[in-house]
């Protein structure tokens, strides 16, 4: 007959083994518990000093240029970029001291899994720093454009300006997600796809609606150079003193009346000059 195992060894190896390894796992455990506290303290003196520092030598003064973008005031929110970055450290430390931790316990998907977010944080600084330069720099170029159409008196120059905002602001979002290692193969094509149909039927509309200001402005650089403020002319049945000649139009004045003529006026109707 086979001999029936002795229950009461099995239990007692059992026991010893589970005692061993119990005994055996509680210092790394106390040790990890030690760590995590001390990489707190240190994480929260370490935000403390880098958010004091930054306030005080005007960090602040870029986020406040952030705050007056028109896309941020919308959203409600006020961007203190001392609080940001000092909180990036913070958890930066912390997620070190947890690779430490976890290591001390012996996990090794923990340990791996941190050490990949802490190697992630610096391209997603990276990205965070180009998008947030990408912001002011379409903010200057939406002012720009806004103001170069008023000088030219083209209607929708408010909209024209958000349009290239956003233009501008997507191609910086796109690659921001690109530095921080996402893959932007395919929206980078739907947005070539998307913008470019929007351009043209933008352009072509606008084109068509705006046509008598587009003339008046090309008609403007033939006729500075002949008409100036203060000639008296006639055009048409209208005779007077020109009073302001602006990108678009030119004002005459009479006795009588005030008299607006669009510029390409001047470059289809016979005008006379008096001395």
């Amino acid at each position: 007959m086979e001999k029936f195992p002795d229950i009461t060894q099995i239990l007692f190896n059992t026991f010893n083994t589970l005692v061993s390894q119990f005994v055996d796992f509680v210092p790394r455990v106390l040790g990890c518990f030690v760590i995590l506290i001390i990489g707190y303290l240190v994480a929260r003196g370490v935000k403390v000093v880098i958010a004091q520092v930054l306030a005080r030598v005007g960090f602040d003064r870029i986020g406040d240029k952030l705050n007056e973008i028109g896309i941020i005031k919308q959203l409600k929110t006020e961007i203190r970029l001392s609080d940001i970055v000092a909180k990036i450290f913070y958890y930066y430390i912390l997620l070190i001291f947890l690779s430490f931790a976890s290591d001390t316990l012996g996990v090794d998907t923990i340990t791996n899994m941190v050490v990949s977010l802490i190697n992630f944080i610096p391209k997603l600084i990276a990205g965070a720093v180009m998008l947030q330069i990408g912001i002011m720099l379409s903010d200057a170029i939406k002012t720009t454009v806004i103001a170069l159409c008023k000088s030219f008196s083209i209607a929708s120059a408010k909209l024209i300006g958000n349009i290239a905002f956003f233009f501008f602001l997507t191609i910086t979002f796109i690659t921001a997600l690109g530095q921080i290692g996402i893959e932007t193969t395919l929206l980078e094509s739907s947005f070539n796809l998307i913008i470019g149909g929007a351009i043209g039927a933008f352009a072509l509309g606008y084109g068509i609606a705006s046509k008598d200001v587009l003339a008046n402005i090309i008609s403007s650089f033939y006729s500075h150079k002949n008409y100036r403020e203060g000639q008296i002319i006639r055009i048409g049945e209208v005779k007077g003193v020109i009073t302001k000649i602006d990108s678009t139009s030119v004002t005459v004045v009479n006795d009588s009346t005030t008299t607006i003529i669009p510029l390409q006026l001047f470059q289809t109707t016979q005008v006379e000059i008096f001395n």
